[in-house]
Parts: C-alpha cells; structure tokens; sequence
C-alpha cells in the first residue's frame, strides 16, 4: 500500500467450505491484491471454518479482494466499513 490517506477498513465475516479449510487462503489472498488482513476472531473444525477480519486498504483492493474471495469459494459478509484517514 502506498497511500495511508485512502485507506479503507472493511470488517467481514468469512464461511471457508470444508473443501478450502486446510488451503492457504489468506496467505493467497494478500499476495495477490496486496490488501493488509487483521484476523479479530476464527474457528475451525473437521468441515467448516470462519472468521471475523479487517481488510485494510484502497478501494481497488478492497473490491478486488472481495472479488477473489468470492472466486476461491469463500462466503463473505460484509460487516462494516470505516474510513480512515
């Protein structure tokens, strides 16, 4: 991230299939749109897994993160978001 004053914060909560619960995901997710990831609460077990994060960065992203999540399988609800400058 370059510019600190167009930071975005968006909160989301995450449903991970059983199929990606032992798959990178998070680590894929920041190398390829370069969003800053702040994991606040999670859980996993045999079949399903979660988590409550902050997603911080511009809007590009941000968008592109949701985008990719989205295209690897993963539910994402979208808390809140706060702008922060």
């Amino acid at each position: 991230m370059k510019d600190n004053s167009s930071k975005i914060r968006v909160k989301l909560h995450m449903t991970f299939p059983e199929n990606l619960i032992k798959e990178p995901v998070v680590s894929r997710l920041i190398k390829e749109t370069e969003v800053e990831v702040n994991i606040r609460r999670a859980n996993v077990d045999e079949h399903v897994g979660w988590m409550i994060c902050e997603l911080v960065g511009d809007d590009g992203q941000i968008e592109n993160s949701l985008a990719w999540l989205a295209s690897a399988g993963v539910e994402v609800n979208r808390l809140g978001d706060v702008v922060e400058s």
